[in-house]
């Protein structure tokens, strides 16, 4: 039963994606223009960037076609290096898989334990929940000019902003997750005379999993997120980087592709995080 609705799931998220391509390639493609030039006096270039062509009736956005061409060619050598600006994409990707995944191993470093302080002792988390009301809602970004002031270096800036922005999803479903563990099974363990420690990684652990994982899922999507924009204010390198850049190159082709790359990257990481979360989900 399963299987059937994933398929037939699956199916029609196929026949939607071909839909959009198809309606995408038609309102690029032109339909019935006729042909005009462009206002007198206006540059071609800015004509490019306020979505102008000499054509009327065709679109300046690209078509999934002349995508779909161009990716072929980005990804025929995607690890070039020719410069500052002009890196291969999968060069700017691995740059920004490299600062998320630090930022969020520090993330994690902090967040569950200290959660597992937060859910295990009532008097740390009346204590804690000031602090983290205050930090939580803060915009990452807001961080930025004072970690590039302190620290004085944007590669280590960007980590402690997606340090920062992936901290407090953890830490809540955490803390949520382990002051959530069932009554009856803490009692039991205090009748063997279980230690705390013990405890602690054979019973609160296993039944907060799912709930720590919930919160780690959500924390990559926020720093994936994050990681775009903060790189796009640092520049140097990163797929955001490599956003900007193609914009003032004024390559909406490789803008649309690297959106494309970021989202699939983004779905990737966090179906990684989910199948680690099915591995540790049982039945009651």
């Amino acid at each position: 039963m399963a299987f059937g609705l994933s398929f037939r799931a699956g199916v029609v998220s196929l026949l939607l994606l071909a839909a959009l391509l198809l309606v995408w390639q038609g309102a690029t493609s032109g339909f019935g223009g006729s042909s005009s030039s462009l206002p007198a006096g206006m540059d071609p270039e800015y004509a490019k960037l306020m979505g102008l062509t000499a054509t009327s009736g065709k679109s300046a956005v690209p078509s999934p076609v002349e995508i779909g061409a161009q990716l072929v060619t980005l990804l025929s050598d995607p690890f070039y290096d020719k410069g500052p600006n002009d890196k291969g994409l999968g060069i700017q990707l691995g740059y920004s898989l490299g600062r998320v995944l630090l930022g969020y191993a520090f993330a994690v470093l902090l967040a569950i334990p200290l959660g597992f302080l937060i859910g295990m002792s009532p008097l740390m988390s009346r204590a804690l929940d000031p602090f983290i009301q205050v930090l939580k809602p803060i915009s990452p970004l807001a961080w930025m000019p004072l970690a590039l002031y302190t620290i004085k270096d944007s590669n280590t800036s960007a980590i402690f902003v997606i340090f920062i922005c992936s901290v407090w999803p953890m830490l809540i479903n955490t803390a949520f997750g382990v002051a959530g563990v069932r009554k009856e099974w803490l009692n039991v363990a205090r009748t063997l005379e279980v230690g705390p420690l013990k405890r602690a990684f054979t019973i609160i652990l296993p039944a907060a999993a799912p709930t720590i994982l919930t919160g780690m899922r959500i924390s990559i999507g926020i720093a994936w997120l994050v990681i775009v924009a903060a790189e796009m204010l640092v520049g140097g390198t990163g797929i955001g980087y490599f956003v900007w850049n193609e914009w003032n190159n004024l390559s909406i082709t490789n803008v649309i592709i690297a959106i494309l790359v970021i989202g699939v990257t983004g779905m990737a990481l966090d179906q990684i995080l989910a199948a680690v979360a099915r591995l540790v989900t049982f039945p009651e």
